[in-house]
């Protein structure tokens, strides 16, 4: 089990495939996704990481999360999340993971605050058929009717669907696909709609519902990791640069 990502509802689009088709699809943008610490069996009992997403103002910052930033040497962060995973999937303080965490063609899960509708009725809410139009009812006939029962029990039973706030809940939706990712432009499209409204931010995981693809990378996609192997190759070149000159050396000797 590995680690997800922090993302940012961008808006919805759409992208079309090599035979004409258009397929709708939800930008989620991945904003400077680090890991601010992590969670062991051994320290905590559990394996974790908690990643923070978003640039904060440490003025906006309290002097708490001000020193939890500090210890792993990261920046302040707008957003902050924790991510169950396996204890060979933890990752460094500090590393910050890709948009291609994720490979085209995987299923994922996104977690996001749906878009709250404010204080709404048993019809819009919970899809109620209403009361009869006549015969009777008067005033009432969007109204959800009989909520309890007589003397015994003599109560309402909770959960029971009635007139309330609609939406502002978190709320997942499952086994989405991912059409493709873009790693420098740090963007993750998925098929369909996600949960939440514009510039929200969601948590895309690994579908818990489906087998995940044994290509993706394990425990994490880290962004610059192209970078670390151009320079880790770069030492090699450096002795042959060098042999170069002590050779034109030799040979001004030879001239003299």
């Amino acid at each position: 089990m590995r680690s997800g990502l922090i993302a940012r509802k961008k808006g919805m689009t759409r992208v079309f495939t090599d035979d004409g088709r258009h397929i709708p699809v939800t930008v989620l943008a991945i904003d400077e996704c680090q890991v601010v610490s992590v969670r062991t069996d051994e320290k905590d009992g559990y394996s974790a990481v908690q990643l923070g997403a978003g640039k904060a103002k440490a003025k906006n910052t309290t002097n708490a999360m001000r020193g939890h930033f500090a210890k792993g040497k990261v920046e302040p962060k707008m957003k902050l999340a924790e991510f169950r995973v396996s204890p060979d999937g933890l990752l460094d303080v500090g590393a910050e993971l890709s948009a291609e965490h994720f490979i085209a063609g995987q299923k994922v899960d996104v977690t996001g605050t749906s878009i709250g509708k404010g204080f709404a009725g048993a019809m819009k809410r919970h899809g109620f058929a209403g009361l009869r139009a006549s015969h009777g009812v008067s005033i009432s006939h969007r109204s959800h009717g009989s909520t309890g029962q007589c003397q015994d029990p003599g109560r309402v039973f909770k959960g029971k669907k009635m007139a309330g706030q609609m939406g502002n809940k978190q709320v997942t939706a499952q086994n989405l696909e991912v059409v493709s990712t873009d790693g420098d432009a740090g963007l993750v499209l998925v098929k369909g709609a996600v949960p939440g409204s514009r510039e929200g931010w969601v948590l895309v995981r690994d579908a818990v519902k489906r087998p995940q693809p044994d290509d993706v990378p394990f425990p994490g996609a880290l962004k610059g990791g192209a970078e670390a192997a151009a320079e880790s190759d770069a030492p090699e070149a450096t002795p042959e640069g060098d042999a170069a000159p002590e050779a034109k050396t030799e040979d001004v000797k030879n001239e003299e």
